[in-house]
């Protein structure tokens, strides 16, 4: 039981990264590299959720996602410890 409880538990980070990979395989791996951030928001996202779970690394990608504008920031932009 408790391999299905973990199992339950991790389905929302990998539907997060799931997303994520689908973009990179899809319209990112079509469109011309217009990143402003390095990492990018999607291999971000995947960092972020790896490391910080789904909840904090999924809100962590979209508060990279709201800032990645032309009025945001550029350069390299890890994910925080």
């Amino acid at each position: 039981m408790t391999k299905v409880l973990a199992f339950l538990v991790s389905l929302p980070g990998l539907a997060i990264i799931g997303v994520a990979r689908l973009w990179q395989l899809g319209p990112s791996a079509i469109m011309p590299p217009t990143c402003r951030y390095s990492p990018s928001c999607s291999q971000y996202a995947i960092i972020a959720v790896r490391k910080h779970g789904a909840i904090k690394g999924g809100l962590l990608a979209l508060w990279r996602l709201l800032r990645c504008n032309p009025w945001g920031g550029h350069g390299h932009d890890p994910v925080p410890d």
